[in-house]
């Protein structure tokens, strides 16, 4: 009986050995590319050829001198800041009004509608390009902030939808009927009532929001093709053809790109798990 005891106490042991094991792997997996780009972004060219992975012997804040210097890395940021606000806020806007009436609107062909747009989550973007790419021209729209702005939307809007409406109708009844017994309309249930509700999703939405159109790619490069469009993520990889030869100062604007949306997160992250459950797991 004991040694069974001490068998499965030496088994429970030697699995939480291996949790934090794992989980210090994770940490390390995410950690050194973070640590390698800030120690590279603080070494001068000459010590970054000579030893790419070690420290650096003086801490040079040279690199992003140079950024700053050269210009473009302000433009690009300012067109990332341009293009992620509008679209965020456009995006949370329209999923919000969409997710309230799918929640709490009854009209002929809600739930086919709601689940044709949530289907619309697994389609890839990359197969949209072409088409996207020729309304986009014919609506003279290529090249300017509101090509990118509008096919973001189209992209975060199913999953908006899904989460908030999901949200919206874990609401009690009771509280939305005293409402409407008070003389709400459904804008006045929505302003006053859903969204204070709806504080932590909307956070969670937002960060993920942010994070994904200020780290895209693809569509900032076709869309906005013009050099005082271009925004910081594209910027990057005409920086890396601009500046191959020299590693700190591509790593420098890696790691300047990284503040923001790092301060960002931080700042809504107590919301952030919060939100995304009571979006994701409770429904209807």
């Amino acid at each position: 009986m004991n040694a069974g005891k001490r068998g499965r106490q030496a088994g429970a042991a030697a699995a939480a050995v291996l949790r934090q094991a794992l989980l210090v792997l994770a940490t390390v997996l995410v950690l050194a590319p973070l640590a390698y780009i800030i120690l590279g972004a603080g070494k001068t060219k000459l010590e970054y050829i000579r030893n790419p992975a070690g420290l650096p012997v003086h801490f040079t804040l040279a690199n992003f001198a140079a950024l700053l210097k050269d210009g473009m890395m302000l433009l690009w940021f300012r067109n990332s800041v341009v293009v992620t606000v509008l679209a965020v806020l456009l995006s949370l806007a329209i999923s919000a009004l969409a997710a309230y009436a799918f929640a709490r609107i009854r009209f002929a062909g809600r739930e086919k509608i709601f689940n044709l747009i949530i289907s619309l989550m697994i389609m890839p973007p990359i197969v949209m390009l072409i088409p996207l790419f020729v309304l986009a021209s014919r609506a003279r729209l290529v090249n300017t902030y509101w090509s990118a702005v509008f096919i973001y939307n189209g992209l975060m809007l199913p999953f908006n939808i899904y989460l908030l409406r999901n949200f919206f109708v874990t609401v009690p009844e009771a509280l939305v009927e005293s409402a409407r017994l008070d003389g709400c309309g459904h804008l006045a249930i929505f302003w006053r009532i859903m969204l204070p509700l709806a504080a932590s999703a909307l956070v969670t939405l937002t960060v993920v929001s942010v994070l994904w159109v200020w780290n895209e790619l693809l569509i900032a490069l076709i869309f906005l093709q013009k050099n005082e469009l271009t925004t910081l993520m594209a910027g990057l990889v005409q920086f890396q053809g601009r500046f191959r030869v020299n590693q700190p100062m591509i790593l420098a604007g890696v790691l300047a790109s990284m503040v923001p949306m790092i301060a960002i997160y931080l700042a809504g992250q107590r919301f952030f798990v919060r939100g995304l459950t009571a979006g994701a797991l409770k429904g209807e």
